[in-house]
């Protein structure tokens, strides 16, 4: 499973307070907050009516990092959502046995 670090954000327009989200959701399954769900999950209106001044300055460069380097499963609808957060929870418990 692919996973997100640091470097995947250099020369991205994508706030450095978002990038430790997307990480923790891509690598680890947390749910990121209100915005980023909304992003994540193509909710446009939730996502503009939730973001902060940084993040909706941004959001064309966070969509387009979203559709560049997240894993495809991860992103586009609430389904690929609850989906991923099986495949890490599954992942993560093949990693443990």
């Amino acid at each position: 499973m692919r996973k997100l670090y640091p470097e995947d954000f250099d020369n991205t327009l994508v706030p450095e307070h978002t990038q430790g989200a997307l990480m923790r959701y891509v690598n680890d399954g947390l749910a990121p907050g209100g915005f980023l769900t909304a992003v994540i999950t193509n909710d446009l209106i939730g996502a503009v009516t939730r973001a902060d001044a940084w993040n909706l300055n941004a959001l064309p460069g966070i969509v387009m990092f979203m559709l560049n380097v997240m894993p495809s499963a991860s992103i586009g609808s609430t389904e690929n959502m609850e989906r991923w957060y099986r495949l890490v929870q599954e992942s993560r418990e093949q990693e443990e046995e």
